[in-house]
């Protein structure tokens, strides 16, 4: 049996979950289910932090079958939780699948980028500045998804050459031991570092908007900010923000810090213009014509979004038909495969509910909103901001904005704050909850994807690696979020 419990994982691991899973019980009757809801959450980060060595699904799964078992939150209130997000989880579902189908596109796209732009820096803000702009306008999910689809076809073209004697350079068939060990090694980091890059740019872009974030949209709709004054509301934090985050950049990248740095090698650089130019001189009529179709899928995609013209994973779903319609695609063993990237993480995130319905059933975070509110009214603002962001980086930051707002919303209507302060607190809250949750990938859904996503195990991508690299920017992006909160709120 022991051989088999979590298949491959080591069995310092197996012995691990097994002890939480017996520690669990003995604590809920002598430490009581507060103390206990507060180790199942530190356990279920571990299974996170984990996630080379066991899928989270697997082992955070049997932790929140437990936390039922316990009683410590009910089945129904986390089917409540599923229902409050279900438009993450139809995003999930169906837009990535669509993207999937958008893959010859993409690469098309970002190999003449690739080949084009020299300077890993110049690369670099590239990336951060398209992944805010498209996340301001589209959502996180979305543009992550992108960014995957992207750097997992890079490497399977490097990856391809590496396996096999081919022409690379033109001046004859490159020895492939040139291709592993160090050179791979610094290929990962390049990736590494690009697509983290990509993920903080999504949460610059996605705090700006009102359909950057889930929670951007609740906080939007309780204040009756539209489109244009929620972004005028943000903007006295959001844009001194986004400016540091592109100084940050610059910085990592010019003094190769915190594992960036790593410029593209010469011979993968060298692949990929030649791959560019062998796909283009083979691309053949119908291959140009599928193209076609996937630009337009694109154009949909962007008006779709920006006009809010369905849900989000509606359009995906629209996109997923349209595609496969004008492309041919009709067997049902070709659409399977765009599904099997999304459909375990979707899984593992309605486990995640689990623990949220546990946070909210035990009121673990209202002591520190009591706290908060019973400040006075100039330091509230701060106070709100700090506990935003500490609880977003070990929870959820949809989560913990639906908490903190419904908070507010019952001071106010109860009369305890001036319309002016409710709104200060909830830019407070909007901003707290998306700038230093990019600290750990449990705060933000765009990391945790990543986090668990196939390219993750390609490029080296740890938990413990992704909590490095987005160190800094969790330092400048809370810290200069918390200076404005401070002086210019």
């Amino acid at each position: 049996m022991m051989k088999h419990f979590l298949g491959n994982s080591p069995n310092w691991y197996k012995y691990t979950i097994i002890g939480f899973l017996i520690f669990n019980v003995l604590s809920y009757f002598t430490l009581g289910p507060t103390i206990t809801a507060w180790i199942f959450i530190a356990e279920f980060i571990f299974t996170l932090a984990m996630a080379l060595k066991c899928y989270p699904l697997i082992s955070g799964g049997l932790l929140a079958i437990q936390i039922l078992a316990l009683k410590l939150t009910s089945a129904n209130n986390a089917y409540h939780e599923v229902e409050q997000n279900l438009e993450v989880i139809l995003l999930l579902m169906f837009m990535v699948a669509a993207i999937y189908f958008m893959k010859p596109l993409l690469m098309y796209i970002f190999s003449k980028i690739f080949t084009k732009v020299k300077s890993k820096i110049a690369l670099s803000l590239l990336f951060v500045i398209l992944s805010a702009v498209l996340s301001a306008f589209l959502d996180a999910l979305t543009v992550t998804a992108v960014l995957i689809s992207v750097a997992v076809g890079f490497y399977g073209v490097y990856h391809k050459i590496q396996s096999s004697d081919l022409d690379i350079d033109g001046d004859g068939i490159i020895d492939r031991t040139q291709l592993s060990g160090e050179t791979l090694e610094q290929f990962r980091g390049f990736l590494r570092s690009l697509i983290m890059h990509g993920v903080v740019g999504t949460a610059l872009g996605g705090v700006m908007t009102l359909v950057g974030e889930p929670q951007n949209l609740l906080i939007g709709e309780k204040m009756g900010w539209d489109f244009i004054e929620f972004f005028l509301q943000m903007d006295v934090i959001t844009i001194p923000v986004f400016f540091a985050g592109l100084l940050t950049t610059v910085f990592l990248e010019k003094f190769k810090l915190f594992g960036f740095g790593g410029k593209l090698p010469d011979v993968a650089r060298k692949i990929i213009y030649n791959y560019t130019i062998s796909e283009d001189k083979k691309r053949s009529r119908n291959e140009k014509y599928k193209l076609v179709v996937q630009a337009v899928a694109m154009l949909l995609l962007i008006i779709g979004l920006a006009l809010h013209l369905a849900p989000v994973g509606f359009i995906g779903l629209a996109l997923i038909v349209f595609q496969t319609a004008f492309m041919g695609i009709t067997d049902e063993h070709h659409i399977a495969p765009a599904f099997k990237e999304a459909l375990p993480f979707t899984a593992l995130l309605v486990v995640f509910f689990v623990i949220v319905a546990m946070i909210h059933d035990q009121h673990l975070f209202k002591p520190v909103i009591e706290l908060a509110l019973s400040m006075e009214a100039s330091m509230q603002p701060v106070m709100f901001y700090i506990a935003n962001g500490i609880l977003s980086a070990i929870s959820d930051n949809v989560f913990v904005a639906t908490v903190y707002i419904n908070e507010i919303e019952a001071a106010f209507n109860a009369g305890d704050l001036s319309r002016e302060q409710y709104e200060k607190l909830a830019v407070a809250i909007n901003t707290g909850t998306n700038l230093p949750s990019v600290a750990t990938p449990n705060g933000q859904a765009a990391f945790l994807f990543l986090l668990t996503s196939a390219l993750a195990p390609l490029i080296n991508l740890s938990y413990g690696k992704m909590v490095k690299m987005a160190f800094p920017y969790a330092i400048v992006l809370g810290g200069v979020g918390l200076l404005c909160v401070m002086y210019l709120l």
